[in-house]
């Protein structure tokens, strides 16, 4: 492993005492930690063009440094043109250091080349504290070469976390430097 992420470290030194102390958990394992992200990434042209699966594909593999496994349909949708089996996308599950590499790259890279970017919305999380948030282009990420890409395509990414609530999982996030949006007195 030529890489080590820094912020499994900065969890270990600072973010973990400082939930321990505010939420005053009993015990060290009680302290909310990233189980895993999974990145998915819908290709519904893949129906006509199934080379466009095998771009996504390959795309998904240089921003994740992982194979992504191919999603198909459940059902038959004949509006669609749709049929049970069909590839319609594809997934990768990153867990251990390659996701807190992920995660890393995705807080001081990619965020902040989003065009008009605001901050994320602290609502996004599920009540359980896991994440979930949109990118509608995958060229925020600098392994992808614009030349190369034939189409954007948006991203979705879900941060899980062993959180029991959104308060301890936002906490954990905030801590790790994700760039959530301030609130103001209109938004609650």
């Amino acid at each position: 492993m030529d890489y080590f992420p820094k912020l499994i470290t900065k969890y270990k030194d600072e973010i973990k005492p400082d939930l321990l102390k505010k939420f005053k958990y009993k015990n060290v394992m009680q302290v909310p930690k990233l189980e895993k992200i999974v990145l998915n990434m819908g290709v519904g042209e893949a129906i006509e063009n199934s080379k466009l699966l095998d771009l996504a594909v390959d795309e998904m593999k240089v921003i994740s440094g992982q194979r992504p496994a191919i999603t198909r349909a459940k059902k038959a949708i004949s509006n669609f043109k749709l049929r049970a089996g069909m590839p319609v996308g594809c997934f990768v599950t990153l867990r251990g250091w390659r996701m807190y590499e992920f995660l890393e790259r995705l807080i001081n890279i990619a965020i902040p080349r989003v065009r008009d970017f605001r901050g994320l919305p602290d609502r996004s999380l599920d009540s359980r504290g896991n994440f979930n948030m949109g990118l509608k282009e995958q060229i925020v990420f600098p392994e992808i070469s614009y030349d190369n890409i034939e189409k954007i395509r948006g991203l979705n990414i879900t941060i899980v976390t062993s959180a029991k609530t959104d308060e301890e999982g936002l906490e954990l996030l905030k801590g790790f430097g994700m760039p959530f949006a301030k609130r103001t007195t209109e938004d609650v």
